[in-house]
Parts: structure tokens; C-alpha cells; sequence
């Protein structure tokens, strides 16, 4: 059977659009693979297809490397200029919990130790274990694989951006006051941001 030159040129040109992305999955399937504890690329799955990590359109007078949090719909956005961002799904806090302003990254940390605070010890006393040293990183450590600090000036907000293990609280107001996305997120927003990195959160 005779192909026309049109459609085979159409088959290559659709295969050569696929490979950067084939090749971008597999570089950040490697890059997975050298972390100390399991993180799976495969946990976007278990999100609503709207929480996804994906490239959209955002107008906003913020500058290109900036941090957008938009509480109210579930999404950060890192500020990649001319009208577009990364959007990901997160996790924000729950009623009671909540906090807004503008802030800056003063601290980085990967596999970060998490200590209760006393919030946390008042609605689970078991974790006064961990008062004293904190948790350290791994699968059992609420902060997940990445932690970004918001200070404002050299004063620490007490509120994060971080990873999580549970992909069921992206897309809900259930956390504590941070703002979670799925590990496989949070390295990756990770790995584009750098102290100073201004941080927005709107409104509730």
C-alpha cells in the first residue's frame, strides 16, 4: 500500500514530538531513582487529572520565578513569564489553619527533619516523642521528600511548602497551614527555585 509523502512526514514529525517528552519522563525517572526513599511518578495518577502537573497559561504581574499560591482552587504556580507557569495540584490548610501574604524561601531542605509543633502535640499527644530532635526524613515523615521555608525578613513564618506521601490530600483543605504537593511535585519545584524565591499566597 503507497503512503503519501504528507502522512509520512506527519508520522515523523509526530514522532520527533514525542521524544523530548519521552526522554524528559525518563531523566526524572533516573533522577527518582537515586533518592534514598521510594518516590513514584506514578502517584500523579492517583490525583484528579486537574492537579496534575502541567505547563498553562497565567497572567500575573509577578515576575518569571516566583511562587503563586491560590488556596482557594488547590494550585501553586511557578512563574515562568510571558503569560505561562508550571501549575501543581497542592494540598492547603483547613479551616483554622490558614495563612496568606508574601514571603521568601530562607531555608532548603531535602528529606527534612519534621518536628511537632505545639498545635500538633495538643490534637496528637503521641507525637511528643518526636518534640525533642524531630523525625527524620523518610517515608513516615509528614514533610516528604522537600521542604521550602517561608521567612519573612530573617523572622520564619512556621509555614512550608512540602512534599507528602498520601496523594489523597491533593486537591483538599486538610493540612495544618502548609501548602503539600506530591513528592514527585515538590522535587521538581524544588530543583527550580533557590533561597530568596518570593512566595505569594492569596487569599483564602
Amino acid at each position: 500500500m503507497m503512503i503519501s509523502r504528507r502522512l509520512f512526514l506527519t508520522g515523523i514529525a509526530a514522532i520527533a514530538s514525542a521524544v523530548p517528552a519521552v526522554a524528559q519522563d525518563a531523566t526524572e525517572e533516573a533522577l527518582l531513582a537515586q533518592e534514598p526513599f521510594p518516590v513514584r511518578a506514578a502517584d500523579e495518577n492517583k490525583i484528579a487529572y486537574k492537579f496534575r502537573r502541567r505547563e498553562v497559561d497565567f497572567e500575573t504581574v509577578e515576575a518569571p520565578g516566583t511562587i503563586v499560591v491560590e488556596p482557594k482552587k488547590r494550585f501553586l504556580y511557578f512563574i515562568l513569564g510571558g503569560g505561562k507557569a508550571i501549575r501543581y495540584g497542592a494540598a492547603v490548610g483547613k479551616a483554622g489553619r490558614t495563612w496568606s501574604g508574601t514571603a521568601t524561601i530562607g531555608r532548603m531542605e531535602k528529606w527534612p527533619t519534621w518536628t511537632p509543633t505545639p498545635e500538633h502535640l495538643a490534637e496528637f499527644p503521641k507525637l511528643v516523642k518526636w518534640q525533642n530532635g524531630g523525625m527524620p526524613g523518610g517515608p513516615e515523615n509528614p514533610m516528604g521528600a522537600r521542604a521550602l521555608y517561608l521567612y519573612q525578613g530573617d523572622v520564619d513564618t512556621i509555614y512550608r511548602i512540602h512534599g507528602t506521601h498520601d496523594p489523597k490530600l491533593i486537591g483538599l483543605k486538610k493540612t495544618a497551614g502548609c501548602v503539600s504537593l506530591l513528592n514527585f511535585d515538590i522535587i521538581d519545584l524544588y530543583n527550580r527555585v533557590q533561597l530568596g524565591t518570593k512566595v505569594v499566597v492569596l487569599d483564602y
